[in-house]
């Protein structure tokens, strides 16, 4: 079974200096029909104005995943980390047993946009930990490339969940189908462009919400950045 959940029914916040879209319960936003997806808890679009950003806020036994897609993040934590994440860049953050850390844009004439993920941790109250690796367009192009997993594999960025996370880049005839376990969940969100998941359309900003499937099947892309979660039922 799909869902598809269309970009304009994600719960919106405008507070100036950001302007974040959510696509489950988040702050202000509340919808008992959107309190996450499996293991999968918060996915915000955020666009941070020029010379703003996030003062310094705590969290606790969450694994947190920043990715890019234009301008920089500045990260700055408790764990001693100063770090500049540009597009193309993943960064994890296990809050474990408690950090601390900030997040800004510094550029003078540039909007930092990004994505901030939360993924429900198999394992509490763990030591914090940081990492950031670089994966480069050819690697995503034409494919599904893993960037984040339990296990590390493919060199991707290592979380304390039972979840994987892929991004790839499809354009034209590019098409790519991952395999999904009877007792997994998917999660599919279109950064920008079109595709069909499964047969279903989705332009930018859309997600697509999949249980009792056996693949997620991605066809008929035009400029397609997506996002893609295979996920604890």
């Amino acid at each position: 079974m799909l869902t598809l959940r269309k970009s304009q029914d994600r719960g919106y916040a405008d507070h100036g200096w950001l302007k974040s879209f959510h696509s489950f319960s988040f702050a202000g936003y509340y919808d008992p029909k959107h309190m996450g997806w499996g293991n999968l808890r918060v996915i915000n679009e955020d666009r941070i104005a020029p010379g703003t950003g996030f003062g310094t806020h705590g969290h606790r036994d969450m694994e947190i995943i920043s990715y890019v897609i234009s301008g920089n993040l500045a990260h700055k934590d408790s764990m001693g980390n100063v770090k500049g994440i540009p597009p193309g860049d993943v960064q994890r953050m296990s809050a474990g047993k408690g950090v601390m850390h900030s997040e800004f844009n510094h550029a003078p004439n540039e909007t930092t946009h990004f994505f901030q993920i939360w993924i429900e941790p198999n394992v509490k109250g763990i030591d914090p930990g940081y990492e950031q690796k670089t994966f480069a367009t050819p690697e995503k192009q034409g494919t599904l490339r893993l960037v984040a997993s339990p296990d590390a594999a493919r060199g991707s960025v290592l979380i304390h969940a039972d979840a994987r996370m892929y991004s790839g880049l499809l354009d034209g005839e590019q098409t790519t189908t991952l395999p999904l376990a009877a007792t997994r969940k998917g999660y599919v969100h279109l950064v920008r462009g079109s595709l069909e998941v499964n047969g279903t359309v989705l332009a930018g900003g859309d997600a697509a919400l999949l249980q009792d499937e056996s693949a997620i099947r991605l066809t008929h892309a035009q400029d397609a950045e997506v996002l893609v979660f295979d996920l604890q039922a």
